[in-house]
């Protein structure tokens, strides 16, 4: 009598997970760039390893090294230790900045793109003539006007970006006034002033959380730039941008106190853009699913 053997038995299928993407190294990079500083900013005694004000005239251009990572300034002080401490006013001037230049834009935006016929025509203009002039001029204006200081340099740049951001905005609530949701509203005889508040601007601003991101790293260099110019916060301040006015006396002997304070500069720059990428990626991808 033949048997048969038994038919061999497949495996279970198991469910396939989905695959967890790994974060882009750009965006690992930019968050660790950008926690250093707001941890700097936030507790600069707890990274700094020096105190930024103490002088040591014997210990004066010393190039970085275990003592000093960045070197000391002209007074002996420690760099490091004045770049940590200049995180927080660098960073406040930055976010400052961005929130005036997209507080503006937002007003001036919507009013280009929801106003009247002469409200559109009027705030128009004024973009136009405001865009024509190049925005770091337009900020030197303000600044020679006003006067330097850490205030001075919030306003400036503030105004000085915002004509570019109103483009953005106005393009935005344009494009949300004519979207179906907000057709639809209209059909329904909904208010005009909740369709704007409700319907319109939630969605048109939205972008703004990953343009805000931009923003600070760009007004961190254009505050910077001023600085670097004599129109900035003055010394013995170790905010970035004076660091760079201050050193730049000493390139030729000390190069490290500008090479360093710039380099800082363009990493947060790059952080802040890579950040706000990733997020208008995000919120792109939201918006389609």
């Amino acid at each position: 009598m033949t048997t048969l053997a038994p038919a061999p038995v497949a495996p279970p299928v198991s469910a396939s997970r989905p695959r967890r993407r790994r974060p882009a190294p750009s965006l690992v990079a930019a968050i660790a760039v950008i926690a250093f500083l707001l941890l700097a900013a936030a507790w600069p005694a707890l990274l700094a390893t020096h105190s930024p004000t103490a002088n040591d005239f014997a210990a004066a251009l010393q190039p970085p090294s275990f003592a000093h990572w960045f070197g000391t300034d002209e007074a002996g002080r420690d760099l490091y230790s004045r770049v940590v401490w200049g995180a927080r006013e660098s960073l406040l001037i930055g976010a400052g900045a961005a929130t005036v230049s997209l507080g503006l834009a937002v007003v001036l935006g919507t009013a280009a793109a929801l106003g009247g016929r002469i409200l559109s025509g009027v705030v128009g203009f004024v973009l136009e003539v405001a865009f024509a002039f190049p925005a770091l001029l337009l900020a030197l204006l303000l600044v020679a006007v006003l006067g330097p200081s850490a205030w001075t340099q919030v306003l400036a740049v503030g105004i000085g970006t915002a004509p570019g951001y109103a483009r953005i905005v106005r393009a935005q609530v344009l494009a949300a006034r004519s979207s179906g949701y907000v057709e639809a509203a209209v059909a329904l005889g909904h208010p005009r002033r909740r369709i704007v508040l409700r319907q319109i601007l939630p969605n048109a601003l939205r972008p703004l959380v990953a343009i805000f991101a931009l923003s600070v790293g760009q007004s961190i260099v254009w505050a910077s730039s001023l600085a670097f110019l004599g129109l900035g916060v003055a010394p013995p301040s170790s905010e970035w941008g004076a660091l760079l006015d201050a050193g730049r006396a000493y390139i030729t002997r000390a190069p490290w106190l500008v090479v360093i304070p710039g380099l800082v500069i363009v990493a947060l720059a790059l952080a802040a853009t890579s950040l706000g990428g990733h997020l208008r990626t995000a919120l792109d991808k939201g918006e389609k699913a």
